[in-house]
């Protein structure tokens, strides 16, 4: 492999570094790279997965869409990540669940289907890469169905907003962004910030939220 080949190729999969060069120089011809834009979907729900793409750069949201048409994130994709939900329809062959659409512009490198069954049929590196993978995600998701099954929703609306203002007061967020993100109706989280702004929590306007006082949304994140 050519120097930039052989850079480009441990940045895309670190839990490689132990294998020996030749072992290494084996996998390198079957992955390619690509660049996709946001706001592109790169899954549908019911589509077949031909391969599996590990993040380099960007952001990736997977989410489902109820039949009353609420969103609700499942997880993002960052920085040398990939999607269980992809691996899983891979190793399994059945159809992607979920929808994935690109939020940040991402750079990609892409394992075919076929090449990915049979590395990790036959290599322990692989297996355990693709099977921790699951097993974090499914940690995360479990978590998302406590949080919407027995969490109140004002607590996870102030949980979520102390989140996205963590850097700076003034949030560019929609509500019903926030619906979509937290798995409920777009009116239910107008309403419950219009009850933070009259307890002076924070101030509304047009596409933004500003927070007022930290400590009473971290108050109101602990209610269960």
């Amino acid at each position: 492999m050519s120097g930039l080949a052989t850079s480009r190729f441990a940045d895309a999969f670190p839990f490689l570094a132990g294998l020996g060069e030749e072992t290494c120089a084996s996998f390198q011809p079957h992955i390619s790279y690509a660049t996709v834009p946001a706001g592109q979907h790169v899954c549908w729900e019911g589509d077949i997965c031909p391969q599996l793409a590990i993040v380099l750069s960007g952001s990736v949201r997977v989410y489902k869409v109820g039949e009353n048409g609420r969103e609700i994130t499942l997880y993002r994709i960052g920085r040398n990540d990939s999607c269980i939900l992809t691996a899983s329809c891979i190793l399994s062959q059945t159809r992607f669940p979920a929808l994935a659409v690109v939020e940040q512009a991402v750079e990609v490198a892409v394992i075919p289907a076929a090449r990915l069954r049979e590395w990790v049929a036959q290599h322990e590196v692989w297996r355990s890469y693709v099977f921790g993978l699951m097993s974090q995600r499914l940690a995360e998701v479990i978590t998302i169905l406590n949080e919407v099954a027995f969490r109140r929703v004002d607590a996870r609306i102030a949980e979520l907003l102390l989140k996205l203002g963590a850097q700076q007061p003034q949030i560019a967020v929609t509500h019903q962004e926030m619906a979509s993100e937290l798995g409920t109706a777009r009116e239910v989280v107008s309403r419950i910030l219009k009850d933070f702004e009259r307890e002076n929590l924070l101030a509304l306007s047009r596409g933004t939220v500003t927070l007022l006082d930290r400590a009473g949304l971290q108050h109101k994140a602990q209610i269960l």
